[in-house]
């Protein structure tokens, strides 16, 4: 009897666990998207003040859960020097959420760059990807469509997996929920059957 009760329990609470990576370069806003994550979707949790967040050295980890999902953030440092150590966490991932700083122009290549040393790799084959144009909050920003068009060669290399171009404001909390709503059903769904192609553009 005992064990039948224990399965229910399990079967009614226990809720399945998703890998979800957090990249981009550093200073995009990849440790605020995480507390304010953290702060809108997680019950008494009393973040950090953002005004405080500093440049991630190293790895942030954060869990948030979304009805019968729970997401475990891996948020890694952006700095050229610690990005070639994001392939070493690929393996055991079920999403990525790259964010750009739609504010900084002038590094926009260099972000591109990393995206598609990321997207290439066959460690993350099938794996949706949400790109979060971030810092839409502040002006002047590049909007979608400019960051679409910067990254559009990139279509190609991303492959049969789910992709979704969104604007952010980490700060403010615009398209925090709205982007992890989406990666929840594209983990989820992707357990279920093979991922279709999805276009950056």
């Amino acid at each position: 009897m005992y064990t039948l009760l224990s399965g229910l329990y399990k079967y009614v609470f226990q809720k399945d666990e998703y890998c979800i990576l957090i990249l981009g370069l550093d200073n995009a806003g990849k440790t605020t998207f995480l507390e304010q994550s953290k702060t809108r979707l997680s019950k008494n949790y009393r973040g950090v003040s953002l005004a405080k967040i500093t440049t991630t050295v190293g790895l942030n980890i954060g869990t948030v859960d979304v009805g019968k999902a729970r997401l475990m953030f891996w948020d890694l440092g952006g700095q050229e020097e610690l990005q070639s150590l994001w392939d070493k966490y690929y393996a055991e991932c079920h999403g990525v959420i790259y964010v750009i700083d739609s504010t900084d122009e002038e590094r926009l290549s260099e972000s591109k760059r990393a995206f598609e040393k990321m997207v290439t790799s066959e460690a993350l084959d099938g794996v949706p990807i949400l790109v979060l144009a971030n810092k839409q909050d502040v002006e002047p920003c590049l909007s979608i469509p400019d960051i679409k068009t910067a990254f559009g060669d990139c279509a190609s290399k991303i492959g049969r997996r789910d992709c979704l171009t969104q604007a952010c404001s980490a700060l403010t909390g615009q398209g925090v929920r709205e982007g992890i709503e989406w990666m929840v059903k594209c983990v989820v769904r992707n357990l279920r059957r093979p991922p279709r192609q999805r276009d950056i553009t």
